[in-house]
């Protein structure tokens, strides 16, 4: 019985059963939401172009903000299928500071470029021209009240290629995540001969990455993109998806996302009991995020002209917080450092 206990608190079992958590309790679960959220989109732009109507516009608009949702709160898993074939930067290809996309995007539509509205010639098409951000354009930006009412086809044949582009690799991702003999595989299973992870430290710094790379890129890239030290400094057609209203809905859904990792995988479990306080200030900050920003569809320029910025600077302090207590306090109670990130080079 003694050997049985000694095997089932060993380090490795552990860190391997974190892993495991961290699986089936969010990645698979949230890659699954993203794709049910695509096909519901690409259902409601098939139903727009069939019938162009205020409402069918409308529907396709609110789904759209959901899809956002979906896509936010998964986002921050950033290795697996998502990174093959280049679906990250096609799902969603941001910052583009250059508005590289944005003329792209606006030369197809003015073109009438017949290739981009076919699904298959669409995805070997520029990064730019087939995600979220176009899709965003499409029902959001200038000359989309024009959906709303019957007129010249192009422009929603495009969205549909768009959407159905997305739901695709959407599928993809979960497939992959499913397949018993890839990543989730590899990941839960670390050794000598394992391609990715050879230690248990390695597989769980992967892990650990998610909180520490993900709270930099919703800091660093995405709110201080357009958040300035003070309100004379914001630059709100900087933010994204400020088109459609949904900047503030993917932030929260970025941190709502970590938090329901943090929770689904246990990680605090692995942490020596004199250091629980780390778990509790980080439950406590996570949960803090969630009451310091509304989650309402409004345009980000009416949150920054609200009260206190709508609650975003002191949101940004939170993911400072966290970004200590992950990567400074948890990862010296654990051993672990964190990686290179994929932000660097942003």
């Amino acid at each position: 019985m003694a050997l049985l206990l000694s095997l089932l608190t060993s380090p490795a079992l552990a860190a391997n059963a974190t892993v495991e958590k961290a699986i089936d309790g969010f990645v698979r679960p949230a890659y699954a939401d993203f794709h049910t959220a695509a096909a519901k989109e690409t259902g409601d732009v098939q139903a727009l172009c069939a019938d162009r109507s205020p409402e069918k516009l409308a529907a396709a608009q609110e789904d759209f903000i959901g899809l956002v949702s979906a896509w936010s709160t998964v986002e921050v898993i950033r290795f697996g299928p998502v990174t093959e074939e280049n679906r990250l930067d096609r799902i969603l290809f941001w910052p583009d500071r250059k508005g590289i996309g944005l003329k792209q995007v606006q030369a197809a539509l003015a073109g009438k470029d017949a290739t981009a509205t076919d699904l298959a010639q669409l995805a070997g098409k520029s990064v730019a021209m087939q995600g979220l951000g176009a899709l965003e354009f499409v029902l959001f930006g200038t000359g989309a009240e024009a959906l709303g009412v019957p007129g010249d086809p192009y422009r929603c044949a495009y969205g549909l290629a768009v959407a159905g582009n997305i739901e695709g690799m959407a599928k993809a991702i979960v497939e992959g995540w499913q397949d018993p003999a890839g990543i989730a595989g590899t990941w839960a299973n670390p050794g000598p001969d394992n391609p990715l992870y050879r230690t248990d430290d390695e597989a769980l710094t992967e892990l650990f990455d998610v909180f520490v790379h993900g709270l930099e890129m919703t800091r660093d890239v995405r709110l201080n993109g357009f958040l300035g030290a003070n309100a004379d400094d914001d630059k709100p057609k900087q933010a994204i998806y400020w088109r459609s209203g949904a900047t503030v809905v993917s932030l929260g859904a970025n941190l709502a996302g970590m938090k329901t990792l943090f929770e689904a995988s246990k990680l605090a479990n692995l942490l020596p009991s004199d250091a629980d306080w780390i778990a509790g200030s980080i439950s406590f900050e996570f949960n803090t995020s969630g009451r310091m920003i509304g989650h309402a569809i409004t345009p980000i320029t009416e949150v920054l002209a609200a009260p206190q910025r709508g609650g975003l600077p002191a949101f940004r302090l939170i993911t400072s917080h966290l970004s200590e207590l992950f990567g400074v306090n948890m990862a010296g109670a654990l051993g672990l450092s964190a990686g290179f990130s994929s932000l660097d080079g942003d």
